[in-house]
């Protein structure tokens, strides 16, 4: 049941998953150009959700 499309990430494995530095992953939050949740106080981010954004971010304007 815990396929790649339902995982969930933290910032650190976000940053290695983009390959940023995570404090680039804390500045897109903040400015609300990322798609992502937060648990408590801790930010996650759902794979399907990152790829998608991903993809959106290569189509032209």
């Amino acid at each position: 049941m815990d396929s790649d499309a339902s995982k969930v990430m933290t910032v650190k494995e976000l940053s290695i998953y983009l390959k940023v530095h995570p404090s680039t992953i804390y500045r897109q939050l903040k400015r609300g150009r990322l798609p992502a949740f937060k648990v408590g106080s801790d930010w996650r981010f759902n794979v399907e959700s990152i790829d998608r954004w991903r993809l959106e971010q290569d189509s032209p304007a």
